[in-house]
């Protein structure tokens, strides 16, 4: 069974890397959010798990870190109804930040995972329900990325405006997040915030 890769990065496609290792191109499915990390012509190492496709045969799976592939398995073995691409799909959405998904399985809170990580919500509840009681037992590195806030009135009015114009929640609360950190939301007006919301989501 093949676990670990190392080579070079021979080419980049969409939702795959060709890993040249040994003179034999290996063809390695992964998140996008993990191949922004390789680059073409350079040296990468992935860690790889395996699995049997009825179309495909053997499948090469691989992650930057052991952690990764670790989010991955629980995926895929404690989520109904979850292959392994089903579970690289949750994984890639999970990789935005480890901690804060593990914060928000662990204090059952879909609200996170839906306006944060883009989840739907019967995916969130689903999520919450097959991962209760797991979360431990996976690693988690790094501290929480994601300034949480607590989502005012003003701001709900703000989030209804945008998705008047077409915009989801979940770019919207990236763009709270840009102007809660450079302390924007603090004083203003609906009119105010949502031009200054705008700027950013037209950028």
């Amino acid at each position: 069974m093949i676990s670990y890769i190392q080579g070079t990065v021979f080419e980049l496609r969409e939702d795959s890397v060709v890993l040249l290792s040994g003179g034999i191109g290996y063809e390695i499915n992964c998140a996008p959010a993990s191949l922004t990390a390789l680059e073409s012509g350079k040296e990468a190492a992935l860690y790889v798990a395996e699995s049997i496709s009825p179309y495909d045969g053997t499948v090469l799976y691989g992650f930057l870190t052991k952690e990764d592939k670790q989010l991955w398995s629980l995926f895929r073995d404690a989520i109904p109804n979850t292959g392994a691409k089903k579970a690289l799909e949750y994984l890639n959405k999970a990789l935005r930040s480890v901690a804060d998904f593990h914060n928000a399985i662990i204090k059952k809170d879909p609200k996170i995972l839906t306006a944060i990580f883009g989840f739907t919500s019967k995916t969130a509840e689903k999520l919450i329900h097959s991962l209760d009681g797991k979360m431990d037992a996976v690693t988690v590195q790094g501290a929480p990325k994601i300034k949480l806030f607590e989502e005012t009135p003003l701001m709900s009015e703000v989030t209804a405006a945008l998705a008047a114009l077409g915009y989801s929640p979940l770019e919207s609360r990236k763009a709270f997040e840009q102007l809660y950190s450079t302390g924007q939301t603090a004083n203003g007006n609906v009119e105010d915030i949502l031009r200054s919301a705008l700027r950013i989501l037209k950028k």
